[in-house]
C-alpha cells in the first residue's frame, strides 16, 4: 500500500520556489511514526507518484510517494528516525536542479502539534545598546516559511471550507482533528477520517440503509450495570466463563467458524461498548491474534460467517504471513467485532485473554488433551477422549453472564458437531 505525500509550495525571495513535503498519516489514529528509509538521495530526480520513502508503525510498513515532480533539495531527518509527529517538514522538492544547492543549509519551518503549547522561557533583560558604528551593509537574512503545523498553537485552526462546513455538521472540533493538508491544512479526508474513527456520539438508535451495525439505546438499567461495574474493575470488568469440548479440533479453522456461526445466532456477543450507546454489529468480522517479532496483532477475516472453511484457512495463513513480514494494510487489521486468541500450538491448557476494546469478547482457546471418560461401549468401561479448553472474556457492561453462556453453549455445538458448520 502507497501513501500519498502532502507537499506545500513556498515562494521566497531568498530562495527559489520549492515545495515542503510532510510526514503521511498511515491510519486516522497515527500520530507518530519512524522512516524507515528513504528511497532518494539529494539530488534525485522523481515524478509524482514515485516512492519517496518507507513509512513504519508497530502495525505495518507502507511506501509513501510522491504528489509533485522535481528534484530533491534537502532531507529533513535520516534513516531509521523514530517518533516522527504527522504533518512534520521531512523533504524538500525544487523544480530545478541547478536550485538544490541553495537548500544545503536549509532548516525545517517551525512545527507545532495540535494542543501542546510550549512555555516561553523568561525573557533575559535587553543588553544596554552598543554605540553604533559604521559598518558594511548586512547580509540579507534568508526568510523562512511560514510555520508548518498539524493546527495552529493559537486560537484559528487551518482547515478547508468544505472540511469546515462537515465538521459543523457532524458536531466535530477541529481542534481535535490531525491535518494532513499542506502546513497541517484538514482536509475533507481528515474530517472523514475522523468521523469514521470517532465513537458514536448518537443516543438514538441509528440503522442507515446499508449500515453494517445497529445503535442500541442504553437503557436506564443497564446504564447503572455499566456504571457499578466499571466501579468495580476499570477498563474492562472481565467475566470468565469456562466450557469443556469434546471434539478433536486440528486446525484453527474450525473455532473461527464455528465462532462467526455462534455470533450469528447470538448477536449479543457480537456488540461493542460505545459509551453512549452499544453497537450490535450485522457482519462477523474475526479478528485472529498472530504473534510476531515486533508484539501481537490481530488480522481480521471478514465475513467469516459466510466463508467456507477452505475459504478461511486461506485467508488466515496470507493474513499471518503478511502479519509476520509486517507487511499488513491498516484495513486488514483495524476493526474486527470478535476476537480469538488461540495458545493451544505452545501447550498451553488454558488461559485468560484481554478484550480488544472497543470489542465486547474476546476467546481464549488452549490445546487439546486427552482425558479418560466413561464409555458403555468400551470393554473396559471407560475410553480416552480429547477435550479442549476455551474461555470467554466478556465485557459486562455489554454481555451478561447468562448471555455468554448462551454463545459457548452454541460455540460447543458446533465444534462437537462440525457437521452443522457445513450446513
Amino acid at each position: 500500500m502507497a501513501l500519498r505525500a502532502a507537499a506545500a509550495r513556498f515562494y521566497s525571495s531568498d530562495l527559489p520556489d520549492h515545495m515542503i513535503v510532510n510526514f503521511p498519516a498511515l491510519s486516522p489514529t497515527m500520530k507518530t511514526g519512524t522512516l524507515q528509509q528513504w528511497n532518494v538521495s539529494v539530488g534525485d530526480e522523481v515524478a509524482t507518484g514515485d516512492s519517496l520513502g518507507e513509512v513504519e508503525t508497530d502495525k505495518a510498513t507502507m511506501s509513501f510517494d510522491s504528489t509533485e515532480d522535481g528534484f530533491v533539495a534537502k532531507l529533513f531527518v535520516e534513516d531509521g528516525t523514530e517518533g516522527i509527529e504527522i504533518g512534520q517538514p521531512v523533504l524538500v522538492l525544487v523544480d530545478n536542479k541547478e536550485d538544490v544547492p541553495a537548500f544545503e543549509n536549509f532548516e525545517p519551518p517551525a512545527f507545532e502539534v495540535c494542543g501542546e503549547k510550549k512555555e516561553e522561557p523568561a525573557k533575559a533583560p535587553e543588553p544596554t545598546p552598543a554605540p553604533s558604528k559604521p559598518s558594511s551593509t548586512p547580509a540579507p537574512e534568508t526568510s523562512a516559511p511560514a510555520p508548518s503545523s498539524v493546527c495552529s498553537s493559537g486560537e484559528r485552526v487551518f482547515a478547508s471550507p468544505l472540511a469546515r462546513k462537515l465538521a459543523e455538521r457532524a458536531s466535530i472540533a477541529l481542534e481535535n482533528v490531525v491535518g494532513t493538508g499542506p502546513r497541517g491544512r484538514i482536509t475533507k479526508a481528515d474530517v472523514d477520517a475522523y468521523q469514521a474513527a470517532a465513537p458514536a456520539e448518537s443516543t438514538a438508535a441509528t440503522a442507515a440503509t446499508g449500515a453494517a451495525y445497529t445503535d442500541i439505546p442504553l437503557s436506564n438499567v443497564r446504564k447503572v450495570i455499566a456504571s457499578r461495574l466499571t466501579e468495580s474493575q476499570a477498563e474492562h470488568p472481565t467475566l470468565l466463563p469456562q466450557r469443556n469440548g469434546d471434539y478433536k479440533l486440528s486446525v484453527n479453522d474450525f473455532v473461527i467458524k464455528a465462532s462467526s456461526l455462534a455470533l450469528k445466532e447470538v448477536k449479543e456477543v457480537n456488540s461493542s461498548w460505545m459509551d453512549t450507546v452499544i453497537r450490535q454489529n450485522e457482519t462477523v468480522d474475526i479478528s485472529v491474534a498472530v504473534s510476531t517479532d515486533s508484539g501481537l496483532i490481530t488480522p481480521i477475516v471478514f465475513d467469516a460467517d459466510l466463508k467456507g472453511l477452505r475459504e478461511i484457512s486461506t485467508d488466515v495463513k496470507n493474513l499471518a504471513a503478511k502479519a509476520r513480514d509486517n507487511a499488513l494494510k491498516p484495513e486488514e487489521y483495524q476493526g474486527g467485532t470478535f476476537t480469538i486468541s488461540n495458545l493451544g500450538m505452545f501447550g498451553i491448557d488454558r488461559f485468560t485473554a484481554i478484550i480488544n476494546p472497543p470489542q465486547s469478547c474476546i476467546l481464549a482457546v488452549g490445546q487439546t488433551a486427552q482425558r479418560v471418560v466413561v464409555d458403555p461401549t468400551a470393554e473396559s468401561g471407560f475410553a480416552a477422549a480429547n477435550y479442549m479448553s476455551v474461555t470467554l472474556s466478556c465485557d459486562h457492561r455489554v454481555v451478561d453472564g447468562a448471555v455468554g453462556s448462551k454463545w459457548l453453549a452454541a460455540f460447543r455445538r458446533y465444534m462437537e458437531d462440525p457437521v452443522k458448520m457445513l450446513l
